[in-house]
């Protein structure tokens, strides 16, 4: 009998050259390049490149590729009758899922599988988060334009404003920072659709799907919901005591992979105290979640339990106006990318997913008519 391994924990599903981490020393890279460096230095359509092809662009290749990333922003008009078709209750996931698998019908089978479709779903993603803002709210949504960077088009076309430089600084270093990490389920999910030959539209849509439940992707909001039932910094000590008596999930807290902090995190946290310094003021939710964070690590820290990417990521979104229930697609855009490099990479070498089961049912046995039960 095969060894049993619950969720697959520890099990190698894959080889990969796209990025690495070491859970001991909190340390996550893409294609070599710590994330650190990349967020500090780089932009998200250079990392894009970066994970697609393996290496980062000359200046020629990164000029082309931005310029193909914003002349591809725009989607037919059909994708917006959809999406007002959509109920205005469901949840941004559901309408992104739906929508980024509507995309493969509009485009020849002859681009199925190449890198200019990977750079057009990488595109539109953020088109048809920041369309849904508006058409869920009743307006038309807010013209694309080319003159934008991604991050700063981001922003734009949330709010119809040109975003602060810094804002959008921030927002850029966001998107790399949630661009890629190994083979988490999200990943996974795109592996196993990818092994399929299925459309690239249709793997990144499998892939939304696993990103938009609570335990992956969806953490983010419930750490902002957290932080607004705790309320207020003093009230961290006895909401913490409680919970832990209870044996009730902290988000934010606490990763698979590392025993230490996130360093996505510890980035993020970084990018939250600039922001404030340059305001002069922030929201006193990052207060809480600063005594939040040391309360934890008084409590936690013995097991290994820090704060992850999604701790502070939300608090930040919410500096910048997102609404909180657009976190995860946020998540999802940046995610595309490192998605698209996984299938880029499958398909390489593929090899059809079909793993086995260990069987607990009853033994066969004989039908009997239903006069006979």
């Amino acid at each position: 009998m095969s060894e049993y391994s619950p969720g697959l924990a520890g099990v190698p599903a894959t080889k990969s050259a796209i990025s690495n981490l070491d859970g001991e020393v909190g340390m996550l890279a893409y294609r070599g390049y710590r994330i650190e460096e990349l967020a500090q230095n780089s932009s998200f359509e250079e990392t894009c490149w970066l994970l697609l092809n393996g290496e980062l662009p000359k200046q020629d290749e990164l000029a082309a590729f931005d310029q193909q990333l914003r002349n591809s922003r725009i989607v037919k008009y059909n994708v917006l009758d959809i999406m007002k078709c959509l109920p205005i209750t469901g949840h941004p996931m559901e309408m992104l899922q739906t929508s980024v698998s509507s995309l493969g019908m509009f485009y020849p089978d002859d681009e199925t599988y190449s890198m200019n479709m990977a750079t057009k779903i990488i595109a539109r993603m953020g088109t048809l988060v920041t369309m849904w803002e508006h058409v869920r709210n009743g307006y038309e949504p807010n013209p694309v334009r080319k003159d934008l960077s991604y991050a700063e088009s981001l922003l734009y076309m949330f709010n119809g404003e040109e975003p602060d430089p810094e804002l959008a600084r921030i927002m850029d270093a966001c998107l790399i920072l949630h661009a890629e990490h190994t083979i988490n389920a999200s990943t996974f999910s795109a592996l196993v659709t990818s092994s399929t030959l299925a459309n690239p539209n249709l793997v990144v849509a499998s892939a939304i799907g696993t990103l938009a439940g609570p335990l992956h992707g969806g953490a983010n909001e419930k750490v902002v919901h957290m932080l607004e039932e705790i309320g207020s910094p003093e009230n961290v000590v006895p909401w913490l005591d409680e919970r832990l008596k209870n044996k009730e999930k902290i988000w934010g807290m606490g990763h698979r992979e590392y025993k230490v902090k996130d360093p996505r995190a510890t980035f993020l946290q970084k990018m939250m105290m600039e922001w404030a310094e340059k305001k002069g003021s922030i929201s006193p939710m990052f207060d809480t979640a600063i005594a939040l964070e040391e309360a934890c690590e008084e409590r936690l820290a013995s097991k290994g339990v820090y704060p992850n990417v999604d701790f502070y990521s939300g608090i930040l979104y919410r500096e910048m106006g997102i609404p909180t229930d657009q976190f995860t697609p946020l998540f999802a855009i940046s995610r595309s990318a490192g998605w698209l490099a996984h299938w880029r990479e499958q398909l390489q070498d593929n090899r059809i997913y079909r793993p086995t089961q260990i069987y607990t049912g009853a033994e066969v046995r004989a039908y009997k008519p239903v006069n006979e039960r």
